[in-house]
């Protein structure tokens, strides 16, 4: 595995060790787990019109998100964990979303990814924390990323004004964090979820 440039598909097991096992012979040591990759494929649980129902989520749309957003974290970190262990302190930092912590219209596949993840993170906190190893959580709100930009101006407003700080939040502000969670500062921070989103508030 040179570097940046080795791709792992996080759903697929054996990609995910090997990975793993690569990143062990080429560094002797592996002290941080991002788990970030993600996907979306939102749309109502049922759409309905005139009493007839016209459209629905579909097993397809809902399983995909559950493989990559979900299990992909579960993968990665059975994988990693071991290796961590065996050192004795690592860090295993998840990407959640405010909308795991809140709900958000149409995206029953991808909450319900980010709600569980949170729930994980817990759980794995008080699994791996005596063996040193701290397990957290991030939840940004909306983000400017590039794709999030390239929204009609009348979502992004609407997503300023769900945000109190009345703008969007920026890649670096969830970079910061990540890079908190992964510092010495932070050895004393296990099973919490930091929530970077300007104070925002999600509804229909």
């Amino acid at each position: 595995m040179e570097g940046a440039d080795a791709q792992v598909d996080v759903t697929n097991a054996e990609s995910v060790a090997t990975a793993t096992t690569n990143a062990v012979a080429a560094h002797r040591r592996i002290d941080i787990l991002v788990n970030n990759a993600g996907i979306l494929r939102d749309a109502l649980l049922v759409k309905v019109k005139d009493g007839d129902l016209i459209g629905s989520l579909s097993d397809a749309d809902f399983d995909a998100v559950i493989s990559v957003n979900l299990r992909g974290v579960f993968v990665c970190t059975r994988a990693v964990s071991p290796v961590m262990i065996k050192q004795g302190s690592g860090r295993i930092l998840n990407a959640s979303s405010v909308v795991g912590l809140y709900g958000n219209f149409g995206q029953t596949n991808y909450v319900a990814t980010k709600a569980a993840v949170i729930g994980m993170t817990k759980v794995w906190a008080r699994e791996l924390g005596p063996r040193g190893i701290t397990v957290n959580a991030v939840a940004p709100g909306f983000i400017g990323t590039e794709m999030v930009r390239q929204m009609p101006e009348k979502i992004l407003n609407t997503m300023v004004e769900r945000t109190p700080l009345r703008r969007l939040g920026e890649p670096r502000d969830v970079a910061l964090a990540y890079l908190f969670l992964a510092s010495d500062e932070a050895g004393f921070v296990n099973g919490a979820v930091l929530s970077v989103d300007g104070g925002v508030v999600v509804g229909t």
